[in-house]
Formats: C-alpha cells, structure tokens, sequence
C-alpha cells in the first residue's frame, strides 16, 4: 500500500506541474523511435515576435526534441521576428534552400506557427515541386481583429506617434534576433498589417493554394503536389500559472461581435483553416499551441508537443 500511495502521489504532483509533464513521463516508458520518422525533413517556422531558439529557451518547447527521438529529421529556422509576410517568406525560402543543400532531401515539410502561416506558403508557391507539406498552426489565414485594431489605433495616432511606436516594437525585435544569433531587419507596421484582415486578404489573392473558399470551410488538400494542413486552438484560460494567459484574454475581446467569435486569443477558429483542417478548437490558446510558456498548458487536454508527434506520424503514414 505504501509503494501505491507513493505512485499516487508523484502522478498527482506531475499533474500539477501540467499535463506535459505526465505525458512526458508516462511516454518515457515507451519510445517507438521510429514513430515520427517522416520521409523528407521537418522545417518549422515560428511566428511574429519569435525566434528558434534563445540560449535554453526554444520557441518550440519540446517538440523538436520529442520528433527527432521518434525519428524526425527536424531544422529549426529564423526570420524577422516583425517584417511583412513577404519579407519573411523571403527570408524563410533561402533556409529552405539551405536546408535542402545540407540534408541532400528531394522535399522539405514545413509547419508554421502563427504568421509563421504566411511564410511557408509562401516558400511553398515559390518552389511546390521541393515541398511535400506546408501545417498551419494557429495562423490567421484570414487575418486577426486584434492586428485590425492596432493598426487602426496606430493610424488614428499619426505618423510621429505611430513611427515612434514601430520603432520601439523594432528594437525590441532586434533584441530577439541578436539573443537568437542572427541580425534581422524588422518593420513591425509592415508585420502588423500583413495580419490585419486587409492585409491577409491581399496575401490570398496572390497565394490562394489552400485557402478555404467559403467561411469557416477548408480549402484544398493538395495544390500542385503540395498537401495543406492545420489545427489551432480556441481556449483562453488554460493554467493558472501562465502568466500570458491574461493577456491573451484580454486581446480576445476583440473577436465579439464578428462572424468569428471564438479564437485562441490572438487568431479566429475559422481564419485559422487551411487545407485540410485537422482541428479548429483545441484547448489551447495562441502560445500553448507550440507548448508556451515552458509547456504550462491546459491541465487536461493533449499535450501540444503529442499533437505534433501525431502529425509527424501523419505525415509519415501519408509517405510525406
């Protein structure tokens, strides 16, 4: 009984830490090291404001680690943390083109968080015959009403203010880059308006492949060899402990009263579809969706680092 009560209470002390501490537990007892063994290379994107890795701080917590025990071949990448989503997509396409080089692969997979969306279908339109798939996570296909709103507010300020704000979010930007060993170019009023509703919209029009034609639909599995995918989340609130998560909350206020209520905080459940949509309304919100901050998510939903292990063995099963 003695040895039972103990398990009992490590489990309970794990759970309390957040379920991707149990997860990572009980999943220690059985590594199938093949399992995310996907047939060309994984290439993650992150989105605005990120980084790939800042001394033992990693944009994606966990994940990358989890998918190369199971076999992945995973390449992490860095762009402008704050840039249009052509610049970033620009930006990206050259790492790919690296990435290619180096690893000898005749095709990447690319997975993209957040504005992360726009620059792999971007490397996508530009070279569809060395990309085997681009996964949205959490990306405002359609655009965000929180990017609407700030920009607006920042165009109602002037250009003195407005330019004074940009160039203080551009520091900060710069900050980012050099802590992550790269020295980046960052626009933020440009980043800011490329996910804006507008701006998004205008990104559509001249990179459609995947884009749901009618509301909250899905758009094209396959666009020129190309297979599209996402999933994102619709929970604000999810760990006490986070202290992003009221800020999220907050930022969410900005979906009421439009046709998409419901958002991770940062991005609507329906303008995050693309391609294949393999769930629009995960309990997570904008940052747990790459297992943010230090994987303190949802008590009792999957863990974000497992939801990419299953795409991996999606992708796998799916000879990508």
């Amino acid at each position: 009984m003695n040895s039972i009560f103990k398990m009992v209470l490590f489990t309970g002390l794990l759970v309390g830490l957040g379920s991707p501490a149990l997860a990572g537990w009980l999943s220690g007892f059985s590594v199938n090291s093949s399992y995310a063994q996907t047939r060309y290379p994984i290439v993650l994107a992150h989105g605005m404001s990120g980084f790939d890795s800042i001394g033992p701080l990693d944009y994606w917590n966990g994940i990358t680690s989890d998918l190369t025990e199971r076999g992945a071949e995973v390449y992490l990448t860095q762009v402008s943390s704050f840039a249009s989503s052509e610049v970033r997509g620009e930006q990206l396409l050259q790492q790919v083109e690296e990435i290619l080089a180096i690893s000898g692969a005749d095709k990447v997979n690319l997975i993209g968080h957040s504005h992360g969306n726009q620059s792999i279908r971007y490397v996508a339109a530009a070279m569809p015959d060395r990309i085997a798939s681009a996964t949205s996570v959490g990306g405002a296909t359609m655009g965000s009403p929180v990017f609407d709103l700030l920009v607006s507010t920042l165009e109602g300020t002037g250009p003195l203010i407005s330019n004074g704000a940009g160039e203080i979010v551009n520091a900060v930007g710069t900050i980012i880059g050099l802590a992550a060993g790269e020295s980046l170019p960052q626009d933020s009023l440009a980043g800011f308006q490329s996910i804006s509703t507008e701006g998004a919209a205008d990104f559509n029009t001249r990179y459609p492949a995947g884009v749901p034609t009618a509301f909250c639909g899905e758009g094209s599995y396959s666009v020129d060899g190309v297979r599209y995918y996402s999933w994102s989340g619709t929970r604000l609130l999810t760990n006490p402990l986070d202290p992003l998560d009221l800020p999220l909350k907050i930022a969410s206020s900005a979906f009421i009263g439009t046709n998409d209520p419901q958002s991770d905080g940062l991005v609507g459940r329906c303008s995050s579809h693309l391609g294949k949509v393999i769930r629009d309304n995960y309990r997570m919100n904008h940052l747990d969706e790459v297992n943010q901050l230090f994987g303190l998510t949802d008590l009792f939903e999957t863990d974000p680092v497992v939801v990419f292990r299953h795409h991996a063995n999606r992708l796998k099963n799916a000879g990508l």
